[in-house]
């Protein structure tokens, strides 16, 4: 694999940097990318963190990693398998520290919309909604999103729909991550494959990128954990170019 960012790598390697020491991270229902951030994270980072996913999984060891964030492959090893209210009563007692909770929209103050494009009436398009995001987002202690397409259209001045407000801090896409500062997403880093100017332009509402950087490179142990999970390539091939 290339020491050079893809859009594949660049998602998965900086989704698995916002988890950190001793957390308690869960990735949700349609996570692929979240789930191998966390795989990622127990085979490249040196320490513990606690992994739920939404399948039921606790602190599994999968034989075999899955195309869906839900299939049971995806639990096994696990010592206990939680059901689904299990999980939103955790995070609701605050025993959640990183939610991973995906969007169709989101805007600078950090809310997400995964219901409808378009008006509610008349949609353009009805989203499958956001299944435990409204009750998830406010009360976990951080939550991550990210998005395979950084453009104005996702990154926005104004919702179609607020599904979800709260505690959402990291935004993370193929060129960029976002960190909520003073309660608006400012830019922390950029792809240096995309460059600062395109990562502004391409964001539909103000950034501040006044304390950004570049991203720091992918380490030899992220790398090598992210092909040890897709050697074959057929993770990266669904995020595209």
């Amino acid at each position: 694999m290339s020491r050079d960012w893809t859009p594949f790598s660049y998602l998965v390697v900086n989704l698995a940097r916002q988890i950190r020491p001793g957390d308690t991270a869960f990735s949700g229902v349609n996570s692929t990318l979240p789930m191998l951030a966390c795989l990622l994270a127990k085979r490249a980072y040196d320490f513990h963190y606690t992994w739920l996913n939404v399948a039921g999984g606790v602190e599994p060891v999968p034989r075999k990693i899955p195309h869906s964030s839900s299939d049971p492959a995806i639990v096994a090893g696990s010592p206990a398998i939680f059901a689904n209210e299990d999980f939103y009563d955790l995070c609701a007692r605050g025993g959640l520290d990183l939610v991973f909770l995906g969007c169709a929209q989101v805007d600078a103050a950090g809310r997400t919309n995964v219901s409808v494009i378009g008006d509610w009436h008349r949609p353009k398009v009805r989203l499958p909604g956001g299944g435990g995001a409204a009750v998830m987002m406010p009360t976990a202690g951080r939550v991550a999103t990210w998005r395979t397409e950084h453009s104005t259209r996702t990154l926005v001045e104004k919702l179609d729909f607020v599904t979800a407000a709260g505690n959402l801090q990291t935004v993370v896409t193929p060129i960029a991550v976002l960190q909520k500062r003073n309660g608006r997403l400012a830019l922390e880093s950029w792809n240096v494959l995309a460059g600062l100017d395109e990562v502004v332009r391409r964001t539909g509402f103000v950034l501040d990128a006044s304390s950004a950087k570049p991203t720091d490179p992918i380490t030899d142990r992220e790398r090598e954990a992210l092909a040890a999970l897709d050697p074959a390539g057929e993770f990266a091939a669904e995020v595209g170019a």
